[in-house]
């Protein structure tokens, strides 16, 4: 391939292409879209190529005047990324997904026109094991294809000062101290009356039925309780329990529960949904995050695996952030592939261990406040190596 017209420089400009492939559940999209703006909004000039960007038009429809959201198709159309004008000096693949290889290819023109080579950074998946620290910023020696010989460096999100820190805006602290929680919910057409608010975000867990259950009969010890059913998978999850049970009858029977069926929710909804809720039930990587970010009580539904491997995963970011051994074993029972028996453990934490709950969960936010957020390492480690 010939080389591109590539204006000699000696200043690196401060391009990033990610690329993302979007395997289900949109995890992997709403990651590579609160990193594509972390990115904006420190100057960088940033092009997501992903394979299938529809999920953009809900969850970022205002878009961003720093991000330009490209095809990756075949053949990649690399002439809509305008290289020439700014070339890439940040290349991140999400996930291992490979980039195009005619893509690596302009890159290596690049450098022949230019002398600027590109840092080339895998970001992996979140993980409090023991693993992530060890593997953090490692190099890989590219052995084939158009960037043969290059060098890629494997970075990796975590918990620890020894990872790559977390995805966090800069204004998320005082976007929080100025939120209205009635006015969001009223924007919402949601009731603000006095009632206990929970989020679920949810794939399909054994527990659900058992949760539903002990939320009809009993509330939330005592208090009526407003269940927020996000959009997808949860929303037809619960459904399904509706329909082969007798809750739905129940509903309006004792009136402890209320359960609102939500729309598909903008990111930045998502968010202040989380924040407005008394608990949030949440599932995959992003929603995680954000429920940390959220600093309220909060259960955690790790991806299921067949062989279970998802546990050791689930134990160790429980220890990692400390939580006390009554809401490990509820994390637990939530996560299980057995549909437990009904009423055996509650699915809710007891009144008594809840103030204890809250402090936990905002003692995890603000030691997580308290290292470097993901976007500004990457910015740093990017610095040094080019």
């Amino acid at each position: 391939m010939p080389a591109l017209p590539f204006p000699p420089s000696r200043t690196q400009p401060r391009g990033c292409d990610i690329f993302c492939a979007v395997i289900d559940n949109f995890g992997d999209i709403g990651v590579c879209w609160r990193l594509a703006c972390g990115l904006a909004d420190r100057g960088w000039s940033v092009r997501l190529w992903c394979d299938d960007a529809s999920a953009l038009a809900w969850m970022a429809p205002g878009g961003h005047g720093g991000v330009q959201v490209l095809a990756w198709g075949q053949p990649l159309d690399l002439s809509a990324a305008n290289l020439a004008a700014c070339p890439c000096s940040l290349l991140i693949e999400a996930f291992g997904c490979e980039p195009a290889p005619t893509f690596l290819a302009a890159c290596v023109a690049a450098e022949q026109a230019t002398g600027h080579r590109p840092v080339w950074l895998n970001l992996d998946y979140l993980s409090a094991e023991a693993y992530v620290e060890r593997s953090h910023t490692l190099p890989s020696l590219v052995r084939s294809g158009p960037a043969a010989g290059w060098t890629r460096f494997f970075f990796y999100p975590g918990f620890t000062e020894g990872t790559g820190g977390l995805l966090r805006e800069q204004n998320l602290a005082l976007a929080q101290a100025t939120f209205d929680r009635t006015a969001w919910l009223a924007s919402q057409g949601l009731p603000t009356t006095d009632e206990k608010r929970i989020t679920l975000f949810c794939y399909e867990p054994a527990a659900l039925a058992t949760l539903l259950q002990q939320l009809v009969k009993h509330g939330w010890h005592g208090k009526p309780v407003r269940l927020l059913v996000t959009a997808g998978r949860a929303s037809r999850a619960v459904q399904a329990v509706l329909d082969t049970s007798s809750l739905d009858n129940k509903l309006t029977a004792n009136g402890w529960l209320s359960i609102s069926f939500l729309p598909l929710l903008t990111q930045h909804d998502f968010d202040r949904l989380l924040w407005a809720s008394d608990l949030n039930f949440v599932r995959g990587e992003d929603s995680l995050v954000r429920a940390l970010w959220a600093g309220q009580p909060m259960v955690w539904q790790i991806y299921p695996q067949d062989d279970d491997a998802h546990q050791a995963k689930l134990e160790a970011w429980m220890n990692r952030l400390g939580w006390p051994a009554a809401l490990k074993a509820l994390q637990v029972r939530w996560n299980s592939r057995t549909k437990p028996a009904s009423d055996a453990a509650s699915l809710l934490p007891d009144p008594a261990v809840w103030a204890g709950w809250q402090a936990a969960a905002l003692a995890a936010r603000e030691g997580l406040l308290g290292q470097a957020d993901l976007v500004s390492q990457l910015i740093g480690f990017v610095e040094k190596k080019r």
